[in-house]
């Protein structure tokens, strides 16, 4: 059978290439992140982490430097994925990158998601009580229905 080179892109045909697993300092996150590790090192899948940078309306800031702690946060996620990187070199070997974006956790997951052309997704469950009104991002992308979705509690 021959391919057709426009044929669109298939996921999930072979094994996942490329899980992505969104990150946020939480303890869910990290459960995620470990969850999702183990995967992509069974399946010698490229690990993606991504951290959405939340945006906060311009007057819910209060004067607080909201930009300077989610710069923060990003630099300390990226230090601690390092650091459990380098501790386990040579035992476990994984591709991963990490990226950050600012925007709306939903929407910067599904945007990377869809530049990468993930074959998965991985997420912490949400520990936010807030959620219980708009939806989780969890729920939101697994009605998305664009991916196979995992959450880790």
């Amino acid at each position: 059978m021959e391919q057709n080179p426009a044929a669109p892109f298939e996921r999930g045909t072979d094994g996942p290439k490329v899980i992505l697993v969104g990150v946020d300092g939480s303890d869910s996150s990290w459960r995620a992140a470990a969850y999702a590790a183990g995967l992509a090192r069974r399946q010698a899948s490229k690990l993606v982490l991504v951290y959405v940078q939340p945006v906060m309306p311009a007057g819910a800031t209060m004067g607080a430097p909201v930009v300077d702690t989610t710069n923060e946060i990003a630099d300390e996620l990226i230090a601690e994925i390092r650091g459990a990187t380098e501790r386990l070199q040579g035992i476990y070997e994984v591709r991963w990158e990490f990226h950050t974006l600012r925007g709306d956790p939903y929407s910067g997951l599904v945007q990377m998601a869809d530049e990468l052309k993930a074959d998965a997704v991985v997420v912490g469950a949400s520990e936010s009580a807030g959620h219980r009104i708009m939806g989780s991002v969890a729920v939101r992308l697994v009605k998305a229905g664009r991916w196979p979705v995992t959450v880790v509690p």
